[in-house]
């Protein structure tokens, strides 16, 4: 790999952006408008700095979608890693996979809140597969009755036993009625009474997780109480922390359950890197790009033609990005990167990603239509976030989650505002924008401007043209210079609109060839 500052340069090639493309989310024959480059070469950091102004790779393509005009605006979505938290539909894909790691056992339900495809801004419809699930027997009132009546009878009993107790040991009346009505709770929020419809003379339901914490501090009021009845002493009872309480599995302990104990099945997660002077690349690649056809025919209805050997190393294995090593850097280094995930010795998913200097970004995902009962595509984000935290542990500035592009008006494409705290680039400033501060906009129009700040401009926004670098026959000159040599016809319009897009110091930084 390249280390840093080794002489590694930003080559473009900028096309504009004029015609309007066929739309792979709304089907929009001429609708796609966006700006394109083609990156020759490209730096680590020159892609960070592109990205948060709202550029993304395709193979060596760059493209900017043209936020007003396109017909699905795209904004570019990046997730806070270090402060994710797995929500329940993403713990149930968790649970899924380890139970099927564990114990070979494989579930088919389709109730996990999972919605929409992988990491994958390139996807074109949904994965979908029918199942049928059988439903849950109900139970009538008659059969209840029973139980109802022998825990009351029993809580009963247990009352009477603890205020006896009580009154032996010289306590209050007082904290008897609290202990009473506290065990009064537990019986209404144990087990609800069955019925058709909402009782309004009844308190409304509330969380399992609420009941179970409270049922909890009841445990450890009754357990602080009994000992001060034994020592004679009624001090006054604090009910315990909510932190003491609640015990929320973090990512990193849902993933590492997967790897431990015998289990029927062996997952492997290897990082290898998108090159062909790397041995597992090279060894692996058949395998891959046969999965590759095999995700791109069943899921996007591709033909053979269009998803060869050839295609897949165009889209996925071409990479401009420069491998560079840095000493403040992970150990694996940056650029670009295939994320195997190896089930008993198969190939099942590939997670190919760019690790930057501030980010990894999910460039794609493609898995076996077969293992699709797994939610891979749920698991592989999850493992890319985990992923993301502990390189950050190696790179302090590395800690964001780029998925790619969030559209809107594409409801199969809304599952990424799942992962939170995720953040919008705003298409006009720059600057990111809590999530859930831009729905009520997108709402109201397919394009916005999330910055409230009205009179707050591109930070970056292009100052000096003449500063602009250009690769000219051969020679890295300033555009001011290029522009008194260069015969022809004067291109100062594309030339301008290019760094107003890139902003001034990419526009610096990186080279655009001129013929």
């Amino acid at each position: 790999m390249a280390s840093a500052g080794g002489g590694s340069l930003t080559i473009l090639e900028y096309f504009g952006g004029e015609n309007g493309n066929r739309c792979g989310y709304c089907k929009s024959e001429a609708g796609n408008m966006s700006h394109g480059m083609w990156a020759h070469s490209l730096t680590v950091q020159d892609y960070q700095d592109l990205i948060d102004r709202g550029w993304r790779r395709s193979g060596k393509y760059v493209y900017k979608p043209h936020m007003s005009q396109t017909c699905c605006p795209q904004y570019t979505i990046k997730l806070a890693a270090l402060n994710f938290q797995p929500n329940k539909s993403h713990k149930k894909v968790l649970k899924k996979i380890r139970k099927f790691i564990q114990t070979g056992e494989m579930s088919h339900s389709t109730s996990d809140g999972t919605v929409g495809e992988p990491m994958d801004s390139q996807a074109d419809s949904p994965v979908s597969y029918n199942v049928s699930i059988p439903e849950k027997p109900e139970i009538s009132k008659e059969e209840l009755k029973p139980l109802y009546t022998e825990l009351e009878e029993s809580e009963r009993d247990q009352d009477e036993k603890v205020l006896q107790s009580q009154s032996d040991s010289g306590v209050n009346d007082q904290k008897a009625d609290c202990i009473q009505s506290a065990k009064d709770q537990t019986i209404v929020t144990s087990i609800p009474k069955p019925g058709k419809g909402a009782d309004a003379n009844k308190p409304p339901c509330r969380k399992a997780k609420d009941i179970r914490k409270e049922r909890r501090m009841q445990k450890l009021l009754l357990q602080q109480s009994n000992n001060t009845c034994l020592s004679q002493e009624s001090p006054v009872i604090k009910p315990p922390k909510p932190q003491n309480i609640s015990c929320s599995k973090t990512l990193e302990e849902f993933l590492s359950v997967t790897q431990s104990e015998p289990t029927a099945h062996t997952l492997e997660v290897k990082l290898v890197p998108v090159s062909m002077e790397d041995h597992e690349f090279v060894s692996s690649f058949d395998c891959s790009a046969d999965l590759f056809a095999k995700y791109q025919m069943s899921v996007h209805k591709d033909t053979p033609n269009e998803c060869g050997p050839e295609e897949f190393t165009r889209f996925l294995c071409d990479s401009p990005l420069e491998p560079e090593t840095r000493p403040d850097g992970p150990t694996c280094g940056y650029g670009s990167f295939h994320q195997q995930y190896w089930l008993d010795g198969k190939i099942v998913a590939v997670g190919v990603i760019d690790i930057l200097p501030n980010c990894v970004s999910s460039v794609y995902l493609y898995y076996d239509p077969d293992y699709s009962f797994l939610s891979l595509g749920v698991y592989s984000a999850l493992r890319e976030i985990e992923f993301t935290r502990d390189l950050h542990k190696q790179a302090a500035d590395l800690c964001y989650y780029y998925m790619g592009f969030y559209i809107h008006t594409c409801p199969k494409m809304r599952y990424k505002g799942q992962y939170k705290p995720s953040y919008l680039l705003c298409p006009e400033t720059y600057i990111w924008v809590p999530i859930e501060k831009c729905f009520p906009l997108l709402d109201s129009s397919k394009y916005s401007r999330f910055n409230s700040n009205q009179g707050e401009e591109d930070r970056d926004n292009l100052t000096e043209l003449g500063r602009v670098r250009v690769l000219h026959k051969r020679t890295v000159m300033p555009y001011s210079i290029y522009k008194k040599r260069r015969k022809g016809q004067n291109d100062e319009v594309d030339v301008r609109q290019y760094a107003g897009l890139v902003g001034q110091t990419c526009a610096e930084r990186m080279v655009l060839y001129r013929m």
